[in-house]
């Protein structure tokens, strides 16, 4: 299976790249992160609007996508593991996830997005959410290979 994980902002050196770099190392699934960033300044809506157009043009064609947004479903880790299996077993072999930037990701990747995944009520720092996202498909990983770390 193929991951991207398309991201608005650049991580920089820390320990959040530290964490991160550490679940990468980890997986076995192939995983690419997209980072994404509007340079100039833009009204809320306009940023939004570009920021999407930056992390559509980040996905690759024809993989499935996943909006990290708080208006989606917050699964527990054995439920991601399920939908990530079942999506194997249907011959889909690209995943892709967004996350938005500070206001959030715009309607254009609400509506095409083909799942929706919150992380909880509580807002998380993005930096953060990229590390908990991809330690959740860590997890998912372990789970579906039956391995302790899920314990």
């Amino acid at each position: 299976m193929n991951i991207t994980i398309a991201a608005v902002g650049r991580m920089k050196a820390g320990a959040e790249r530290d964490l991160w770099d550490n679940y990468a190392k980890r997986l076995n699934w192939s995983l690419t992160l997209k980072e994404v960033e509007e340079k100039k300044p833009l009204k809320p809506t306009q940023l939004k609007i570009k920021e999407a157009e930056l992390l559509l043009s980040a996905v690759p064609k024809g993989a499935f996508l996943v909006a990290m947004d708080r208006s989606g479903h917050a699964l527990a880790s054995e439920d991601l593991a399920k939908k990530l299996s079942a999506l194997q077993d249907d011959g889909i072999s690209e995943i892709a996830f967004v996350i938005g930037g500070s206001d959030g990701l715009d309607k254009s990747i609400l509506v095409r997005a083909q799942l929706k995944i919150a992380l909880g009520a509580m807002t998380w720092p993005h930096m953060l959410a990229r590390v908990m996202l991809i330690e959740q498909v860590y997890r998912a990983q372990c789970i579906l290979s039956n391995h302790p770390y899920h314990k």
